[in-house]
């Protein structure tokens, strides 16, 4: 019982602390961007196979979208890579290098601590300018405005124009430790060839976003020759799409974690089941007296479904303390969100109670089928 009642709450507080959690930090897109990418959401291994197979997004989708879109506002490309970043006999490796078209600002959410982002006629020339994460300014420039510097990226050396505002940790991976450069730049700098990511905001806000995302399959299909019965040969990811994959994971791990648990609370059904036909085995004169006093049957089965769910209950206390510490302990190791609500330790006490007087049901049941005359007769 204990054991079940603690596993259901932890986990519980873990999912309903990572609900919130991915819904600020991790779901960046606004409700009115959708992303293009070559993969999409991939949810089976067959599913990746396939995606293997398609064509790379290039600059001429990019430029085709730019050009015939009506029912968007604004289209961006990005690009990504890792490198090792340096600046005076300080490195910093494994740094995440994004390239991005000049409007990226318009679809991103960019907040800068200083400086500025790239522009168009940086863009068209690819010069080598770069703004940098937090994680890079404080490892490589330490008390210094790195604005104005020379940052090498790789083997590339970079001027430094803008730094952006810390962001913090997303389940315990650094959302400052990268390096952002214009998406010619970054194509010159380590090739081509690379998938574009293609951020398309609809016109017309989240209502609009139907309309843009067929326009968008549209003019792709028709760039691929993809037959009309063939599926996209593409993937498009949506804050919604992103948030159901979120929910279906988090569902399937709560149910899991609940048939796994419903074996506890099984075995602890069982035990107080035991205990209570105990209880009524030596108190047989004592319910015969009762009866024998006026006490109906229906007050004696009341009588041992109540001592059946306290029962239960404390258990069920007992497991939600537990629940909660083990909740708190794996946020405090891992850095992990755990959010307990009042619904969920209502939910840990009343599945314990339920389960308590399921099984206290025979044997108060037993307890009120005695025969009065028998029961005072009993010498246990």
């Amino acid at each position: 019982m204990i054991i079940g009642v603690t596993a259901i709450v932890g986990v519980a507080a873990v999912i309903n602390g990572l609900d919130r959690y991915v819904q600020e930090k991790i779901i960046l897109l606004s409700p009115d961007v959708f992303v293009v990418t070559k993969f999409g959401i991939i949810k089976s291994r067959e599913e990746f196979f396939e995606a293997i197979k398609r064509p790379n997004l290039d600059i001429r989708d990019y430029e085709l979208l730019e050009e015939r879109l009506t029912r968007a506002t604004t289209v961006a490309a990005t690009l990504e890579t890792r490198a090792t970043v340096r600046y005076q006999g300080k490195r910093l490796a494994g740094v995440q290098v994004q390239g991005g078209t000049p409007n990226i600002g318009s679809v991103w959410d960019f907040d800068l601590d200083g400086g500025r982002l790239s522009t168009e006629a940086e863009n068209a020339a690819a010069a080598r300018v770069a703004v940098i994460g937090w994680d890079v300014r404080d490892e490589l420039f330490p008390g210094v405005d790195p604005i104005g510097r020379d940052l090498l990226v790789g083997d590339h050396r970079f001027r430094i124009i803008g730094v952006l505002a810390e962001r913090g940790k997303t389940l315990g991976q650094s959302q400052d430790n990268v390096v952002w450069v214009p998406i010619t730049t970054f194509r010159k700098s380590w090739g081509a060839r690379r998938s574009l990511s293609l951020l398309v905001k609809a016109r017309g806000g989240v209502p609009g976003l139907p309309t843009a995302m067929d326009e968008v399959r549209a003019v792709l299909r028709a760039r691929r020759h993809t037959d009309f019965r063939a599926p996209d040969p593409f993937g498009i990811v949506t804050a919604d799409s992103l948030q159901d994959l979120w929910r279906q994971i988090s569902t399937a791990t709560f149910l899991l974690t609940l048939l796994i648990s419903s074996v506890s609370l099984g075995v602890g059904g069982i035990v107080i089941m035991n205990i209570m036909l105990v209880g009524v085995a030596e108190r047989t004169r004592e319910i015969g007296l009762r009866r024998a006093l006026g006490a109906r049957q229906r007050d004696i089965r009341r009588q041992f479904l109540l001592e059946a769910a306290m029962l239960a209950g404390v258990g069920g206390l007992i497991g939600i303390a537990l629940g909660a510490i083990a909740a708190a302990a794996v946020k405090g190791a891992l850095n992990f969100p755990a959010r307990l609500t009042p619904a969920l330790l209502s939910a840990g006490l009343v599945l314990a109670v339920i389960v308590g007087m399921l099984a206290g049901y025979f044997p108060a049941r037993r307890a009120a089928g005695l025969v009065v005359v028998d029961a005072l007769r009993d010498e246990t």
